[in-house]
């Protein structure tokens, strides 16, 4: 069989490659290579060519650093790295993405997510701090790349683990075929969820801690605020085996209304916003809080991501490059752990951290945030990610997309960086791709042209389950799935 390498070549990945009017990366290419394979053809290329070749590209990184034999994403690229479970699951959703898109075949996709569903179907778990991969059906934030099991010190994590089951089942729903390999991705998809007990973790019910270390136990944190947990409560409530009581949910969103701050609820980074929503279907189901607002929870992150945009105009820190086209913070790298004065004004920069509107800023912009918001607001999304593109381009656009973050203000060091680089031209800019904020990218764009993940995952018992239990009503929800 062809290689598809033989035709994107490194030309192709190329950012001159990329000017007004052609495709994307790859696409007539790859269109070419699938009549002389005899594959089924791609979709026709959307009207706009930069999100073609960023999803494509964006996509890749998943691809093409991902452990085969293990599936084991890496956390970030391509500094050498240990492997991230939300990764994980993010590369799982990602596959049938690039089946639907031409990028690859389905057999690829099919022996990928078997082999990564096998190998966490397998692997070891135990209460000792070493030679486990988790315990009690949770998994280490991060595993080694060798023989993934736990890295380091690293926590045994419910939202980690919570967004690896995501992509499982969305795995579990798109592979619907009578073919034995997909079957039995069904099954293991079906074997790894229902083996979490959830509620083994819950020492300060009926909120599920952050997580656990062998060494000192529970995690002293609960997640019992408005954020990204919504998606980590609904598997823990559609649990087959080991469910959390209903009345959790409404236990949960008592604890949303501090955060409710003039039209929505507020969290700084806009992953926020985001991460729950790459595989449900917010648009039209309520539950009784959100009802109370006369709204939905997508149009909550509708509104947050507008809210974003409004802090960048207003920049009232005098960041560079800030303004109605180029904004978006959320949890990101950063350049490091320093203060500066630069052009008369103290600054003070941070490494990896979460950043939003009134909470951490300083001045690093990560792609993610806007490029992960499509969904919500394509009419200000599209525009940030033309702009950052035309007017960054040269030093945040390469191989697999958008590097993770960069930082416009800072233009000069008078010491060596520790992380990243100084771009003539652009500023600070990151030399990594992270998973986790790919993965939304990738997710986003599929969502928001095709509703394809939300449209998988309403099929899916688990997550229906769920979401009955937690009260939503309304919407696809009151259809025959």
């Amino acid at each position: 069989m062809l290689d598809r390498r033989q035709f994107l070549g490194t030309g192709a990945l190329s950012l001159g490659g990329l000017t007004a009017g052609c495709t994307s990366v790859g696409r007539p290419i790859v269109k070419a290579f699938q009549d002389v394979a005899g594959i089924t053809p791609s979709p026709a290329p959307s009207a706009n060519p930069l999100l073609d070749n960023l999803q494509e590209r964006t996509f890749l990184y998943f691809w093409d650093t991902t452990d085969p034999v293990r599936g084991l994403a890496l956390d970030r690229w391509p500094t050498p790295s240990f492997s991230s479970i939300a990764a994980v699951g993010f590369a799982l959703t990602a596959y049938p993405i690039g089946v639907v898109n031409g990028w690859i075949t389905r057999e690829q996709a099919r022996a990928r997510t078997l082999a990564t569903l096998e190998f966490f179907a397998a692997a070891p778990m135990g209460p000792e701090p070493t030679g486990n991969s988790g315990y009690k059906g949770f998994f280490y934030h991060f595993l080694g790349v060798t023989k993934g099991q736990r890295f380091a010190r690293a926590e045994l994590s419910t939202i980690d683990t919570a967004l690896m089951l995501a992509g499982m089942l969305f795995a579990q729903s798109w592979f619907d075929a009578d073919h034995p390999g997909e079957q039995r991705i069904r099954a293991l998809a079906d074997q790894i969820y229902g083996a979490v007990d959830w509620a083994w973790i819950t020492p300060r019910a009926p909120f599920l801690s952050m997580g656990w270390h062998p060494e000192s136990g529970f995690i002293p944190s609960d997640w019992n605020i408005y954020n990204e947990g919504m998606l980590m409560y609904l598997l823990a409530l559609g649990s087959p085996t080991h469910p959390l009581p209903p009345s959790t949910w409404g236990a949960l969103t008592e604890k949303f209304e501090p955060s409710w701050r003039g039209d929505h609820l507020h969290y700084p980074p806009m992953f926020v916003h985001q991460y729950s929503h790459v595989w449900v279907d917010f648009r039209g189901i309520r539950d009784p809080y959100i009802a109370t607002k006369d709204i939905d929870y997508f149009e909550n992150s509708k509104r947050a991501t507008v809210a974003q945009r409004d802090y960048a105009i207003a920049n009232a820190g005098g960041f560079a490059g800030y303004g109605p086209d180029v904004w978006g913070l959320t949890a990101c790298d950063g350049p490091g752990d320093f203060k500066a004065t630069l052009a008369g004004r103290p600054r003070e920069f941070f490494s990896y951290s979460e950043r939003g509107p009134g909470a951490r800023d300083d001045g690093t912009l990560a792609p993610t945030a806007a490029a992960g918001s499509i969904v919500f607001a394509p009419d200000i999304v599209i525009p940030a990610i033309t702009a950052m593109h035309d007017r960054y381009g040269k030093g945040i656009f390469g191989k697999y997309g958008f590097f993770d973050a960069f930082n416009p203000t800072l233009t000069e060091m008078g010491e060596p960086l520790k992380h990243g680089r100084i771009v003539p031209g652009v500023g600070w800019v990151d030399v990594d791709y992270l998973g986790i904020d790919q993965g939304p990218i990738v997710a986003m764009i599929e969502n928001w042209r095709t509703g394809m993940v939300w449209n998988t995952m309403r099929k899916n018992p688990h997550i229906r389950r769920g979401l009955d239990r937690a009260g939503f009503t309304g919407g696809w929800l009151a259809r025959v799935p």
